[in-house]
C-alpha cells in the first residue's frame, strides 16, 4: 500500500500548527482509509480556513463544461471557492483568495492525461499564491497510468487552452507535484513551493499496483479502465457522436443513430488494437448528445489495460468515423471550453494536423509514428523536475 502525500501530512499535523491554510481538493482527495481530505485534517485539529474546487466542483457533481458555483461546505463550515465558472477568468483564481492565507495545500487526484483540467488549475492556483507570497504544498499522488511511457505529440504554440495548458504529449507519465514543480521552475515561482511526495510508489506501477480502490476523480471517470482509454477517446467530445456521456459506461461506448456497430466493430477488429476488444452494442444517451435517442456503435472492452495505447486508439477510430461520415456533419461546431475561435479537435489535439489530414484524406499512420521525436524532446526537457526515478527515459 501507497502512502500520498496527504497520508504523509497526516502522520505530522503539527506541521500545519499555526498556519492559515486553503486546500484545493475534489471527491477523490481521500486518505489510504477512504476519508475525505477536509474532513481528516478537521479530526486531527487542522482545519482549513478555506476550500476551493477545480471543474466539476469541490464535491464532483457537476457534469462537464457546467459552472460550479461558490458554497460553503456543511461539514466542516469552511467557505468553498469554486475555480470553474461560467467565464475564461473564473478559471484563474486572484490574488485576493490568498491574501489571508499562509499556505495552499494542493491534493488533486490527475489521470495522466493532457486534456484532464485539473492539473492545469493546480498549476495556476499554485503559481497566483506562490507570486502573492503564500506558500504551496502539493500532496502528491500517483499517475494512475504509470510514469514510464509518455504518448502523442506536444501541444503546439497557438493551441492553449484549458484542455491543452502546457506543451506536453497527451499521455504525459508526470505526477501532480512533478508537473506543478516544472511549470512553477518555468515561471520562476518555485520559491516557497514544496512536495509531499508518494511512499511506496514508482513509476513502472499504475493504478492496480497501488493497493488503494479507484474513486471517481471526477463523473466520467468511473473506473481505472476508463482513464486507461482516455487519453484517445476524449477525442470523440469533438464530434457529433456520443462518447458514452449519460450512460454508466463514458468514454467505453461510441456511437450515434444511424450507425452500423457490427461492422464497425469489425473494423475496428481488423486494426487489432492492443488490449481493446470491440463489442457492437445498442445504447440510449440519457443527457448530453443524443440524449434520449437510441445510438448504434460498439463498446470498447479494455482486456488487458498494460498494452492499450490510449492515443493511437483514439486517432484511429477518428479516422474510421470520419470515413463511415463523409465528412458531413462530424465535428461538433459549439464553443469548447470557453473557446470559440478554434474547432475542439484543434484544441484537444494541440495541434491543426490531425483534422487536416482527416479532412484531406491524408494516411494518419505517418503522423502518428512521427510523435516519437516529440515524445523523447519531452522526456529530456522533464528530467530535471522528476521526482521519481524512471527506468525507462
Amino acid at each position: 500500500m501507497i502512502a500520498t502525500g496527504l497520508d504523509r501530512l497526516l502522520e505530522q499535523p503539527e506541521a500545519l500548527a499555526g498556519r492559515r491554510f486553503g486546500l484545493l481538493a475534489h471527491g477523490a482527495s481521500v486518505t489510504a482509509d477512504l476519508v475525505p481530505a477536509h474532513l481528516a485534517l478537521t479530526a486531527v485539529g487542522r482545519r482549513p480556513a478555506l476550500l476551493l474546487g477545480p471543474e466539476h466542483g469541490f464535491y464532483g457533481v457537476e457534469q462537464d463544461m457546467v459552472a460550479a458555483g461558490d458554497d460553503r461546505d456543511p461539514w466542516t463550515g469552511a467557505p468553498i471557492r469554486s475555480l470553474y465558472g461560467d467565464s475564461p477568468s473564473s478559471l484563474r483564481p486572484g490574488p485576493e483568495i490568498f491574501r489571508d492565507l499562509d499556505l495552499l495545500l494542493v491534493d488533486l487526484q490527475d489521470v495522466g492525461t493532457r486534456y484532464y483540467t485539473y492539473l492545469a488549475t493546480a498549476v495556476w492556483a499554485a503559481i497566483e499564491a506562490l507570486d502573492g507570497g503564500c506558500r504551496v504544498w502539493v500532496l502528491d499522488r500517483p499517475n494512475p497510468l504509470g510514469g514510464e511511457q509518455v504518448e502523442g505529440n506536444l501541444r503546439r504554440p497557438g493551441f492553449e487552452s484549458f484542455v491543452g495548458a502546457f506543451p506536453t504529449p497527451v499521455r504525459h507519465g508526470l505526477t501532480p507535484g512533478e508537473m506543478i514543480r516544472w511549470r512553477t521552475e518555468e515561471e520562476g515561482l518555485s520559491e516557497g513551493l514544496d512536495v509531499w511526495p508518494v511512499e511506496g510508489w514508482t513509476p513502472d506501477r499504475s493504478w492496480p499496483d497501488t493497493g488503494r480502490p479507484w474513486m471517481a476523480p471526477s463523473p466520467n471517470m468511473p473506473s481505472y479502465e476508463t482513464a486507461v482509454i482516455y487519453p484517445g477517446l476524449c477525442l470523440l467530445e469533438a464530434t457529433t457522436l456520443s462518447e458514452g456521456r449519460g450512460t454508466t459506461r463514458p468514454f467505453h461506448l461510441v456511437g450515434a443513430p444511424g450507425l452500423d456497430g457490427p461492422e464497425l466493430a469489425g473494423a475496428i477488429g481488423d486494426r487489432q488494437w492492443r488490449g481493446i476488444r470491440p463489442v457492437p452494442v445498442r445504447f440510449r444517451p440519457q443527457f448530453q448528445k443524443h440524449a434520449g435517442e437510441v445510438c448504434e456503435g460498439v463498446e470498447l472492452v479494455v482486456t488487458e489495460p498494460d498494452g492499450v495505447e490510449g492515443y493511437r486508439t483514439g486517432v484511429e477510430l477518428l479516422e474510421l468515423l470520419w470515413e463511415r461520415s463523409g465528412g458531413e456533419g462530424f465535428w461538433r461546431e459549439e464553443p469548447y471550453e470557453f473557446v470559440e475561435d478554434r474547432p475542439a479537435v484543434d484544441l484537444l489535439a494541440g495541434t491543426d494536423e490531425l483534422r487536416r489530414r482527416l479532412e484531406e484524406g491524408e494516411d494518419l499512420g505517418s503522423w502518428i509514428r512521427s510523435r516519437a521525436g516529440e515524445e523523447r524532446s519531452f522526456r529530456e526537457e522533464i528530467e530535471p523536475y522528476l521526482l521519481y526515478p524512471r527506468r525507462g527515459w
